[in-house]
């Protein structure tokens, strides 16, 4: 089994941590910028370490985002398998959904 393996994630719990604004920016930065300090987070933001760190974790618990330790530094990358893996996974829920709840109507 690998090691520190990501959680598997529902669609909702997916919706969840994406529902927040901060949370989305976040993730839009480390997809420009790759790797980043929580110290450059909080800069880029100008909201409080706590606040940044709180963020981070619920990202982290969903396996969003992933870290690592360079001395004193933690860095910070977006998952971008996991990311895309749920989001396939929402648009695959949808696809389930509107395919055996609704009707189209042919014009």
């Amino acid at each position: 089994m690998k090691k520190n393996a990501p959680p598997v994630i529902d669609t909702v719990d997916f919706c969840k941590a994406m529902a927040d604004n901060t949370r989305q920016a976040i993730l839009r930065l480390l997809h420009v910028r790759g790797e980043v300090t929580v110290g450059e987070i909080v800069a880029a933001f100008k909201l409080s370490q706590p606040t940044i760190s709180h963020h981070l974790a619920i990202l982290r618990r969903y396996g969003l985002v992933k870290t690592e330790q360079r001395g004193k530094e933690v860095y910070y990358s977006m998952d971008q398998g996991n990311v895309s893996e749920c989001c396939g996974m929402l648009l695959s829920k949808f696809s389930v959904v509107l395919n055996k709840d609704i009707e189209v109507k042919k014009r």
